[in-house]
């Protein structure tokens, strides 16, 4: 009730804000500007959320009218980028939420991740409208945080009639808050989807006479350059393609080739082959992960965080990385532990690149390994599409 009646006086200065020349923005977060009907409300937070998500709108929308929303304008322009009607979403207050349904009258419901407003649910609920949330994520500080008010976050729970979480403890903590056992989908990751939509490059004895330093950081070439080299002396015919993450950096690293002595072609001349491809253009990561057997991946033997392992696991590659992976810890220790990728320092990789690339069957072993980690934690989402086509029901 007190955050019902809050919402009804902030609504008011609002709408007296945006009559006295608000901003567009304003007002369609305010639903003053009539969006058309869909079958389907689609709507993420902002750019993170909508592009992890992207496959299944794309999949709904081949059947189906989607409308988009999103909280920023970014994530709103974006979708509309990909040809979908998009909007910014109405605030959670009572009267842009009556206008708002009246006018796109959708039949199902659709949030991405871990937004659960209150007065959205009941209002979608007094209408009827199915609610469902798909890449559920719930750290234990929110689930602590929403314990405070059960009643509030059981109601909101219980209304939804389909559930797909990302990860199991995320599941376990919903259920806990009065998730409907009934309502809970496979888990999917919707991060990976797309990686996992890649079709997994066929392994030759040309890829396993590869190898590649992806997105790789200052400080990190000369030590690719060291492995490489040594390498060399074992498999005379081992090639290196060198993409670096910055190609403004291009003249720097070509610099660091001519001191070595080392021939070398660069992409961004037009170069192809050679026993070094410098590649330093945007956009042609894919090109390089299916050209390789074996991928270092940068910005982890400098202290960067290090770079998404997923890549290179839908290509199949055998996967080194450095020690400094913060910003993806669990994705490469759960590659780590299932033999898909190896973890080195700069000491070691000369090491580990001699070993693998001398023995190209562990290396194919090693690229299984890591594309079927990769299908296994991306997870299925043909389940969760068609129950998503059943709430919606037929389109229009």
């Amino acid at each position: 009730m007190i955050y019902r009646a809050t919402a009804h006086m902030l609504e008011a200065a609002l709408r007296l804000r945006a009559k006295a020349g608000g901003s567009d923005a304003l007002r369609q977060r305010l639903a003053l500007d009539a969006p058309g009907p869909a079958d389907i409300w689609f709507h993420g937070a902002s750019v993170g959320e909508l592009t992890s998500a992207r496959p299944i709108i794309e999949a709904l929308a081949r059947t189906h009218r989607i409308l988009v929303t999103a909280n920023s304008v970014t994530g709103r322009d974006m979708a509309a980028g990909w040809g979908m009607e998009a909007r910014l979403a109405p605030l959670d207050l009572p009267g842009a939420l009556a206008r708002f349904l009246a006018q796109v009258a959708p039949r199902l419901q659709v949030t991405v991740e871990s937004e659960f407003w209150p007065l959205r649910s009941q209002a979608l609920a007094d209408r009827g409208i199915a609610q469902a949330v798909i890449g559920a994520r719930l750290s234990q500080r929110s689930a602590s945080r929403w314990a405070r008010l059960p009643a509030l976050i059981g109601q909101v729970l219980g209304r939804l009639a389909a559930l797909s979480a990302q990860d199991p403890d995320s599941e376990a903590r919903l259920r806990s808050l009065g998730l409907p056992d009934g309502a809970v989908l496979p888990r999917l990751d919707l991060k990976l989807l797309t990686p996992a939509g890649i079709a997994p490059s066929e392994p030759s004895e040309a890829r396993d006479r590869v190898l590649l330093a992806a997105s790789t950081h200052e400080g990190e070439e000369a030590h690719v350059l060291d492995a490489w080299q040594q390498a060399r002396r074992h498999v005379p015919d081992l090639r290196l393609i060198l993409a670096i993450r910055h190609p403004q950096r291009g003249d720097e690293v070509a610099g660091l080739l001519r001191h070595r002595c080392i021939a070398f072609q660069r992409r961004s001349e037009g170069g192809e082959g050679g026993d070094v491809l410098l590649a330093d253009t945007l956009g042609e990561m894919d090109r390089w992960y299916a050209a390789a057997g074996l991928c270092f991946v940068g910005g982890s033997l400098t202290d960067r965080g290090g770079h998404t392992p997923w890549e290179p696991a839908a290509h199949g590659c055998a996967i080194l990385h450095g020690p400094h992976v913060g910003n993806f810890r669990d994705a490469y220790a759960v590659l780590d532990q299932a033999g898909g990728a190896k973890g080195t320092d700069a000491a070691s990789l000369p090491d580990h690149v001699i070993r693998l690339a001398g023995d190209p069957a562990q290396a194919r072993r090693m690229g299984r390994a890591a594309r079927q980690v990769l299908d296994d934690r991306a997870g299925d989402p043909a389940a969760l599409i068609a129950r998503l086509r059943e709430l919606a029901g037929p389109p229009r």
